[in-house]
């Protein structure tokens, strides 16, 4: 089991008493209209992307998913919008049997990673991440991202050789987010290709993708399902780009290695947002802070995972194979109007360093209630680090 990047709801097991929802099922004519004329959602594949009807390539493997899904054992793809034969398509009494929960990660019991089954069938089933909680992260997302590391990826884009459009490769998808923020805020027709192991999470990205591009451009979509670890050179064909949320610090070493490899081998450049830090700031500081700070770090690299060190070795692996690398902060910043997302944060952040260092209990709750309370009475202004990477490879056609 791969544990979620700073998804600090994850030890909402801990709370409690939060309602499931059940999955949403949008119309097909919404999905229709993301598809380019003349095709379907299985073959709506941009120039030099793999069919959706395919897996991706085998190889060294990539094993976490930004939404905190993570690897899949099922290669198939889901074309945009559209559940596959025989795939669950959920319900509310089902989701409060499996754990999912509104406003939260997943839950999980005491050492287990933080997922969610989606059916009780074995240890190696795959796990489903709450969309609600992907939700109520996603403003704080969309204002923390770099703006600044936009013109230079704006510039090598523009000047790509043989291009008539945009392929752009989406990593661990979750429901999207990535895509809403950034197809906007680009040039030209673009073709988006989602990653994620996660049906439930693919059908919300590819509904809610947006339809044009910042010159009124049109945005399509493709799904992918499968272990976005089996990313290859080959598998990025044709790419024009990499994107990622809060991916790397999932990663290991290794699969950062091979991430980087994979851009290299495809010349293409890689965007990736919101890796976490390894800091946070809170109002009217308390001495626990920096304990707690320090027992989420460790949490952060159980198993061998990055976590807080995930952008200096990116950084390292990206120059080694010649690219130009720029990082730029991109915290959060939470105040009274985020009210919902501080207290979810709060909880798993102060849960998971008390699973990593049990003697905080005691402690720790006393710190939390304060802190939930503060945060209720919007008295509470929290600063989350997070890093955006932004890694111009050299394009394999040649400038």
């Amino acid at each position: 089991m791969r544990k979620t990047t700073a998804t600090p709801a994850d030890v909402a097991r801990r709370v409690g008493g939060i309602p499931a929802q059940p999955v949403r099922k949008e119309a097909g004519s919404v999905v229709e209209s993301l598809i380019p004329d003349g095709g379907s959602a299985a073959h709506a594949v941009a120039p030099g992307a793999e069919s959706a009807t395919r897996p991706v390539g085998s190889g060294p493997v990539l094993r976490a998913a930004a939404s905190g899904t993570g690897a899949g054992s099922v290669p198939h793809a889901v074309a945009a919008g559209v559940q596959p034969a025989g795939e669950p398509q959920g319900s509310a009494a089902d989701d409060a049997v499996l754990g999912v929960i509104a406003g939260a990660g997943p839950v999980s019991r005491t050492g287990e990673r933080p997922t969610v089954r989606l059916r009780d069938v074995g240890p190696d089933e795959q796990p489903r991440y709450a969309p609600e909680w992907l939700e109520l992260r996603e403003p704080a997302d969309a204002a923390a991202r770099s703006m600044e590391l936009l013109d230079p990826l704006r510039i090598r884009l523009a000047n790509l050789p043989g291009r008539g459009g945009l392929a752009i490769h989406d990593l661990g998808c979750g429901t999207g987010s990535m895509g809403r923020w950034l197809a906007p805020r680009l040039d030209g027709a673009q073709h988006w290709i989602l990653h994620d192991r996660d049906p439930y999470l693919l059908h919300f990205a590819a509904v809610a993708s947006p339809r044009a591009g910042a010159d009124g451009s049109r945005v399509t979509v493709e799904t992918r399902r499968g272990d976005v670890a089996r990313l290859t050179p080959d598998a990025l064909l044709g790419a024009s780009l990499v994107t990622a949320s809060a991916l790397l610090d999932v990663l290991t070493r290794e699969e950062v290695e091979t991430l980087a490899a994979a851009c290299a081998g495809a010349g293409c450049p890689a965007l990736l947002t919101l890796s976490v830090a390894g800091r946070v700031e809170l109002s009217a500081p308390d001495p626990l802070d920096d304990e707690i700070a320090a027992a989420f770090n460790d949490h952060q690299r159980r198993g061998g995972l990055l976590g807080p060190d995930s952008v200096t070795v990116a950084c390292e692996a990206f120059a080694a194979h010649g690219a130009t690398v720029k990082v730029h902060p991109s915290p959060w910043r939470l105040g009274p109007e985020n009210v919902g997302l501080t207290a979810q944060w709060l909880r798993g952040w102060v849960g998971a360093a008390v699973e990593e260092r049990p003697e905080l209990a005691e402690r720790a709750e006393a710190y939390l209630a304060a802190r939930l309370a503060a945060c209720a009475a919007g008295e509470l202004h929290v600063t989350v680090h997070h890093s955006d990477l932004l890694a111009l490879a050299r394009p394999t056609g040649g400038l």
